[in-house]
């Protein structure tokens, strides 16, 4: 079976291994999106899934896009019988998707129909779920709207971030593959229509959606905070500069009876704990701080930032 992948993030690499792993299946060409510069030095770096795929000596192609007729000819010209896409994050026009005999293969870090759409690892962590997984399904012209192939549900412990949590997810995706595309191009499993009915969209991340709202419950900002780890990350401001809040916890759930001080939203106040010196007061509970960092400044513990900003403590901030 000859195999096309697509993919870009460093999460989406053992997706690639996995279907390299495949038995009978020859991957014939990567996809990825062009070099680009980055960093304050602007210099170029290829996406992860390039440099994967050129240690493991597969052809690399990297168009803008996929909408011009040369390219699609060019793709057309690989005689895939299946392409494999693990956040690619291109739409694949209509002529590309009709391509290869057994479709367009997507691995998607949800239960769909829940959680469709650019964000579903954030929106899983931020509704508290106990339970998430992830999806193989095939692609149609909508946003995560096609048939499904197959599921591996996952239970959540509650310390994950949307970088942990993504990278699980897709590992567990690349066994999901392993485990499917021999049963799906053997004509043994059929594709099952999705639930429309149950479905519910996540949106875009925006740099704001970080800013603490001191009126939101300790609980509900925990849970930003690791949804929003690498980014945006969950900061607030403090003297005129942005202050990120890298390490947060839960004081009751430091293992002890914790004592807390009385504080109102956005009050700084000291909860006497070597795992979260710093505490700020919400609309419901204390937000505990482990580790921080003030804009222009190295990240540092909680204790460390209080002895070189002792004013801190006592600040109510916005």
């Amino acid at each position: 079976m000859r195999a096309v992948f697509m993919g870009t993030p460093d999460f989406a690499v053992p997706v690639l291994e996995a279907l390299c792993e495949g038995p009978a299946v020859e991957v014939v060409a990567v996809y990825t999106p062009p070099d680009r510069p980055r960093g304050r030095g602007q210099e170029i770096e290829s996406p992860p899934v390039k440099v994967a795929a050129t240690s493991l000596d597969l052809p690399v192609f990297q168009p803008a896009s996929l909408r011009s007729s040369d390219i699609q000819e060019e793709l057309s010209a690989l005689q895939s019988d299946v392409i494999v896409v693990a956040a690619y994050g291109k739409l694949l026009p209509p002529k590309v998707l009709e391509m290869p005999p057994f479709g367009c293969l997507n691995i998607h870090p949800s239960l769909l129909p829940k959680y469709r759409g650019p964000s579903p690892v954030v929106a899983t962590i931020l509704d508290g779920l106990c339970e998430t997984g992830v999806t193989l399904m095939l692609l149609d012209e909508g946003m995560d709207t096609g048939p499904l192939l197959a599921q591996a549900r996952m239970a959540l412990t509650g310390t994950e971030t949307a970088e942990t949590l993504t990278q699980e997810l897709f590992k567990v995706g690349g066994e999901l593959l392993l485990a499917t595309l021999g049963q799906w191009t053997s004509g043994l499993l059929e594709a099952s229509p999705q639930d429309h009915s149950q479905a519910t969209v996540t949106s875009k991340l925006a740099r704001s959606d970080g800013m603490v709202d001191w009126m939101l419950a300790a609980s509900i900002l925990e849970r930003m905070q690791r949804a929003y780890t690498p980014w945006p990350g969950l900061y607030t401001e403090w003297e005129g500069k942005s202050l990120r809040l890298l390490e947060v916890t839960l004081p009751n759930s430091l293992g002890a009876e914790v004592s807390c001080p009385s504080a109102g939203p956005g009050e700084v106040v000291d909860i006497g704990f070597d795992e979260a010196t710093l505490g700020i007061g919400t609309a419901d509970g204390i937000l505990g701080i482990r580790t921080l960092q003030l804009e222009g400044r190295r990240a540092t513990s909680a204790a460390e930032f209080l002895r070189g900003y002792p004013q801190f403590l006592g600040s109510v901030l916005s």
